[in-house]
């Protein structure tokens, strides 16, 4: 299964490093990764692949939720189907 995660927030040491710790915690792997700037504005998209993890859609959303609640920035997840159906012109 795979996911879309979204990050926005203003740019800070420490957001990659704290996203991507509670994917490799769960073994949940970044297949894609785009980052931008504007000004001191972040944002992030990863393609995330949840085949050798145990852990649910659900338990890592939380954990990305309140991983980026302490570094102050926003973190959204979807499921890949559900992100190309909202998509979808």
């Amino acid at each position: 299964m795979k996911a879309v995660v979204t990050v926005i927030g203003m740019d800070k040491p420490g957001i990659v490093a704290g996203v991507s710790t509670v994917l490799s915690n769960n073994k949940v792997n970044i297949t894609d990764i785009s980052q931008s700037y504007a000004g001191e504005f972040f944002t992030m998209i990863m393609v995330v692949d949840f085949e050798q993890s145990k852990a649910t859609l659900k338990e890592v959303t939380d954990q990305l939720k309140k991983a980026g609640e302490k570094i102050g920035i926003f973190v959204s997840v979807q499921h890949e189907d559900i992100f190309k159906a909202m998509h979808r012109i």
